[in-house]
C-alpha cells in the first residue's frame, strides 16, 4: 500500500484498450464472414472509439454538449462491452477447447455469437446494478471516545463522477440514500466532481439540500484536477462541502477529520503535518483519495477513509488494480491498530456499468469500548 513501485498504469491500460479493440473487430470480421471491403470501417470504428474520450472533452470545450452526451455514451459503452468481450470471448474458447473431447457443443462455446450475446447479457447486467448503490455498515471501536459521547455516524461517499454520464436523476436519488441514512456527518474522498460547469451548475442545490448534523466533508480526487480544478472548488462550496486541504476540522469534542489533495495536485498532499498538529488522544479520521500510506504517517491516525480504486469497476480489471495499490476493498486493520477502509466507489467513470463491484455508500458508525454489550 506504500506510494513505491507503482506501474505506469495509464500508458498500459491505453494500450490494452486498442489492442482489445483490435482483437474484437477481428473477432467481428471472422465471425460475420464480412467481405474485404469491410475492413476499413471496422478500423475506422476502432479508431473512433479510441479517440472518442478527447473528442468528448473538446465537444465539451466547445459548448457542443448534447453531441458530446452522444459520443460519451456510444464511447463510453464500447469500452465496457469490448472489454467484457475480450475476457468472456477468451474464456469461452478456453471452454470449448477443454470441452472438445466430450462436448457437441464445444464449437458453440467458441463461437463469436456466443461470445458477443453473453457479452451484451453481461453488460446490461452491470449497467442495471451500477444504479443499485448498497449500503455497507461497519462499527469500528475506540477507547478514544468517552461513553457520554455515543456513537457517530458517518457516511462516506467516494468517486460519484458527477458529469457527463451521472446527472441530476441519479444524484438527487443518492442524496436521499443519504438523508435517509441520517448520518452525523458525510464525507467524499474524492472524484465527486467529472464534468464542466455545464454539467454541474444544476447539481450543487441537490447536495446543499442535505445538512447533516456535524456538516459535508471532502477532498479532491484527480478527476477533480482533469475537469478544472477552479469550477470544482467552486462545486464543492455551492453544494455545501468543506473541502479539506492539507487541514483538520474538530467535528466533536474527541473527533477531528483531516483531508488532503489528490497528488494530482501536487501540493497539500502531506497528512503528516495536519495530523501531528492534533493532541494524540484525539480519534483523527483522514480522507485521502488514493489507498496509499504514506511512510511516517503510522499511529498518526485512527482511520483512513480512501476510494479511487473502483474495486475495479468491471471484473476482472480489479485485479490489474490490486497490482498497482496493494490495498483491498473493504475494511483493513493496519500493523499499528489503526483501520484504512477502502470504498468501491459510489458512481462510475467511463463504462456506464459494474460488474463484480458494486457501488456503495458506507455508513460507519464509531463507539466507546463502553457501549459494547455482550
Amino acid at each position: 500500500m506504500s506510494s513505491k513501485r507503482r506501474l505506469p498504469i495509464f500508458p498500459l491500460i491505453a494500450l490494452g484498450y486498442v489492442l482489445i479493440q483490435v482483437y474484437a473487430v477481428c473477432r467481428v470480421y471472422v465471425g460475420l464472414a464480412l467481405p474485404i471491403q469491410a475492413v476499413p470501417v471496422l478500423v475506422a470504428g476502432v479508431m473512433f472509439m479510441t479517440f472518442s474520450l478527447p473528442l468528448l472533452w473538446r465537444l465539451e470545450h466547445r459548448g457542443q454538449h448534447r453531441l458530446a452526451t452522444v459520443i460519451a455514451w456510444l464511447g463510453f459503452s464500447w469500452m465496457g462491452w469490448v472489454f467484457l468481450f475480450f475476457w468472456i470471448s477468451l474464456g469461452l474458447s478456453l471452454i470449448g477447447a477443454l470441452a472438445a473431447n466430450f462436448s457437441v457443443y464445444a464449437s458453440r462455446l467458441q463461437s463469436f455469437g456466443t461470445a458477443a450475446l453473453v457479452s451484451l447479457v453481461v453488460a446490461a447486467y452491470g449497467f442495471f446494478d451500477a444504479r443499485r448503490v448498497r449500503i455497507e455498515r461497519v462499527t469500528l471501536v475506540s477507547p478514544k471516545l468517552s461513553a457520554a459521547s455515543g456513537k457517530v455516524r458517518v457516511a462516506l461517499i467516494s468517486d460519484v463522477h458527477l458529469g457527463v454520464l451521472v446527472g441530476a436523476r441519479w444524484l438527487r436519488r443518492l442524496v436521499e440514500r443519504l438523508r435517509r441514512l441520517d448520518a452525523d456527518v458525510v464525507v467524499s474522498t474524492g472524484d465527486l466532481v467529472d464534468g464542466l460547469e455545464y454539467r454541474l451548475r444544476e447539481l450543487a442545490p441537490i447536495f446543499d439540500s442535505l445538512r447533516p448534523r456535524y456538516g459535508k466533508f471532502a477532498v479532491t480526487g484527480n478527476h477533480e484536477y482533469y475537469a478544472g480544478i477552479g469550477h470544482a472548488l467552486s462545486f464543492h462550496q455551492r453544494a455545501g462541502f468543506t473541502l479539506l486541504r492539507a487541514e483538520s476540522v474538530d467535528i466533536t469534542d474527541e473527533i477531528s477529520i483531516v483531508g488532503v489533495d489528490d497528488p494530482a495536485g501536487r501540493v497539500n498532499t502531506d497528512e503528516r503535518v495536519p495530523l501531528a498538529a492534533l493532541a494524540r488522544e484525539r480519534f483523527k479520521i483522514l480522507l485521502k483519495h488514493q489507498p496509499v500510506l504514506r511512510p511516517g504517517a503510522e499511529g498518526l491516525f485512527d482511520l483512513q477513509l480512501s476510494g479511487h480504486v473502483h474495486q475495479g469497476q468491471i471484473f476482472p480489471f480489479g485485479l490489474l488494480v490490486r497490482l498497482v495499490y496493494r490495498a483491498r476493498t473493504g475494511l483493513t486493520r493496519l500493523a499499528d491498530g489503526a483501520w484504512l477502509y477502502v470504498s468501491r466507489g459510489t458512481g462510475t467513470w467511463g463504462p456506464p456499468m459494474r460488474v463484480a463491484a458494486r457501488p456503495e455508500i458506507t455508513l460507519i458508525e464509531i463507539e466507546a469500548a463502553g457501549d459494547r454489550k455482550g
